[in-house]
């Protein structure tokens, strides 16, 4: 799937040219020429960068910036703009822009320069999550989600299901599994048959019959999907 990209810019001429440029590179883009607007179109719409211009009727860039990181949106940020005071492209960065490039800028510059962002957050949101079939965990908020609904967890289930999502497929024993989620503290035998229990009671379908935490007899147990 091609990656998205959100152009708010009040002059026309510039938008339809950046989206020429990231067209060209593979970029689907969506264009808007105000800053409520992206902020109300980043609520509700999957982009993977934005290009933002300063000067904007009403809301300004600025505001767009603050209004994102506030609201936890870490969404790549470049900042395409005639302001050429470093002071200005200071202040961006500062509250939360990732990159600055003055107009008249150079396709071929702008255009590297918005893939690399790409690159970069894609990258960084692989490292913050595992997804394995229908399950994803947040590395960050150590919360599980299957098919995008999140499975409530203590800490120690949260543990085990990470250990599982890290190693599919793997056997782990029982007591590779005190060793690795316990360390050196004493736990009654029975503990890990108490925990695996209350797992495959919060992620399989059927419980009676797990599809996803099996148990390998004389072995242990692993995770498949």
């Amino acid at each position: 799937m091609a990656p998205k990209a959100l152009i708010v810019e009040d002059d026309e001429a510039v938008r339809n040219t950046l989206a020429k440029v990231l067209t060209s590179s593979g970029i689907h883009s969506t264009m808007t020429a105000t800053g409520q607007e992206a902020v109300d179109r980043l609520g509700s719409e999957s982009f993977d960068v934005v290009l933002l211009d300063l000067n904007l009727d009403g809301m300004d860039g600025f505001e767009v910036i603050h209004t994102l990181r506030d609201a936890g949106n870490q969404i790549p940020v470049m900042i395409v703009s005639g302001r050429t005071e470093d002071v200005d492209m200071l202040y961006s960065l500062e509250i939360g822009a990732d990159d600055y490039i003055t107009k008249p800028f150079n396709p071929v510059t702008l255009a590297a320069k918005v893939k690399a962002l790409i690159r970069r957050s894609q990258a960084a949101s692989a490292a913050a999550a595992i997804e394995v079939g229908p399950f994803r965990f947040d590395n960050e908020t150590l919360k599980l989600f299957k098919n995008g609904a999140e499975l409530p967890l203590s800490a120690k289930e949260s543990a085990i299901m990470k250990l599982f999502l890290d190693n599919p497929n793997r056997i782990f024993s029982k007591s590779s599994l005190y060793d690795l989620i316990w360390g050196n503290t004493s736990v009654d035998d029975s503990a890990i048959v108490v925990y695996i229990n209350r797992l495959r009671n919060k992620i399989e379908d059927d419980p009676s019959h797990p599809a996803y935490i099996q148990t390998v007899r004389g072995l242990g147990y692993r995770f498949v999907t």
